[in-house]
């Protein structure tokens, strides 16, 4: 029997609410390949990993080095 192992996902908001991020800068850099392998859920909706958390808060990191 496999076991039932629940991951956090976060959604479209909560992910700009962390970040103080709009949702189009979020949904540019998905598109840009930024932010790699989005799941999504019974209905289309973004769902956002701890990977994809490691991800943006690198891109954010990189973008507030160059200021």
């Amino acid at each position: 029997m496999v076991p039932n192992i629940r991951v956090k996902r976060y959604k479209t908001r909560d992910i700009c609410k962390i970040f103080d991020i709009s949702k189009a800068t979020l949904f540019r850099w998905e598109k840009d390949g930024l932010i790699s392998n989005v799941g999504r859920d019974w209905r289309n909706w973004r769902l956002y990993s701890k990977h994809n958390i490691k991800e943006i808060r690198k891109i954010m990191q990189s973008r507030n080095s160059r200021l």
